[in-house]
């Protein structure tokens, strides 16, 4: 993805006055009263480190970062766009070790030209996503750089129960899902081919992805085995819980276990040529949950059945992901460093 530095005068928060035109404390100003203090916050933004009850006694961290150019366009993405997109999948990644996200911090890199709207966008999208489940943004860093780069540490509360793990997997059990597959990689295509208007939608899951972040608690509560955030595709990720757990993931029929993500990315897949098979196995970045329960186990609300686990064999090692029994021939998933 190429990099862009380039205002989009389109966008609605490209006017008005640029990150060099304050000073850091002025730019905080304009910051602060977007941000949500939480109610597990005891001292928020202020001093050198904010405060925060632990009731639990023990705390779920996760971090994540957004890379202007390479995870997110100026031209395709307004500021809240951005500020939603961090902090949801941090909040995600909580919510797959079956915990409840309770506050971020969030470094920020940002170029002097900057549009301070830009800026102002990033927080409103930033306190809206936490206030979804209640969590607050206490604190973080900023700085001045080249491109813009947000990178966000989450902390979640476990409420008591124990961290579900992606090793915990066993044959037998069952492989179920929460939230969609494939909306946001056929989102990032339609922009790709300047069709973002053949699905707005769609696109809009690129943009603003709406994980299932109270499903994490609930499958911790109904038993669940393993669990995960999908953010690099569902068989990339498939594939990290079959091997931490050692062993193999046998998926469903796309056309039965996924019929209603493909059936959403029809359109998509039409206004670009693209495979929504593909899409759906390979796709990332609408985190939702991938999760593993005892058979028999009743699925919490907003999981569905999508395969099996099995042990390992000669046919398929541990770590394996099947398609309907047979090894799938679709894209494995996102990779930051691969060619």
């Amino acid at each position: 993805m190429a990099r862009v530095t380039d205002r989009a005068p389109d966008l609605p928060d490209a006017a008005g006055p640029v990150v060099a035109d304050l000073t850091e404390d002025g730019l905080l100003a304009r910051i602060f009263p977007h941000l949500p203090a939480g109610d597990r916050t005891l001292l928020g933004p202020g001093d050198d480190a904010a405060v925060l009850a632990a009731p639990d006694g023990r705390y779920v961290v996760s971090t994540d970062v957004l890379v202007e150019g390479r995870h997110f366009r100026r031209d395709w993405s307004t500021g809240e766009d951005v500020g939603w997109r961090a902090a949801m999948q941090n909040l995600a990644d909580v919510a797959a070790m079956g915990a409840r996200p309770t506050a971020i911090v969030v470094s920020l890199v940002v170029p002097g030209d900057l549009p301070v709207a830009w800026v102002e966008g990033l927080a409103r999208g930033l306190g809206g996503a936490c206030r979804t489940v209640g969590a607050g943004v206490v604190g973080g860093d900023l700085s001045g750089g080249d491109a813009v780069v947000v990178a966000v540490t989450v902390h979640g509360d476990l409420g008591g129960v124990d961290p579900v793990l992606r090793s915990g997997a066993r044959p037998g059990d069952v492989v179920a899902l929460a939230g969609t597959v494939g909306r946001s990689a056929a989102g990032l295509a339609m922009l790709d081919a300047g069709r973002a208007d053949a699905d707005p939608a769609v696109v809009a899951v690129h943009r603003r992805p709406q994980p299932p972040l109270a499903s994490g608690p609930a499958a911790a509560a109904a038993g669940a085995t393993a669990m995960m955030d999908v953010s690099d595709g569902l068989l990339r990720d498939g594939e990290r819980l079959a091997t931490a757990s050692g062993v193999v993931l046998d998926l469903g029929a796309p056309a039965q276990v996924l019929a209603d993500d493909l059936a959403a990315l029809a359109a998509a897949a039409d206004a670009v040529g693209g495979d929504g098979v593909a899409w759906a196995l390979g796709g990332g970045e609408d985190h939702g949950l991938l999760a593993t329960f005892p058979a028999g186990a009743a699925l919490p609300a907003g999981f569905r059945r999508i395969g099996a686990v099995r042990e390992a064999d000669a046919g398929a090692g541990a770590g394996s992901v099947l398609v309907d029994g047979a090894r799938p021939t679709t894209t494995t998933g996102w990779e930051h460093f691969g060619r």
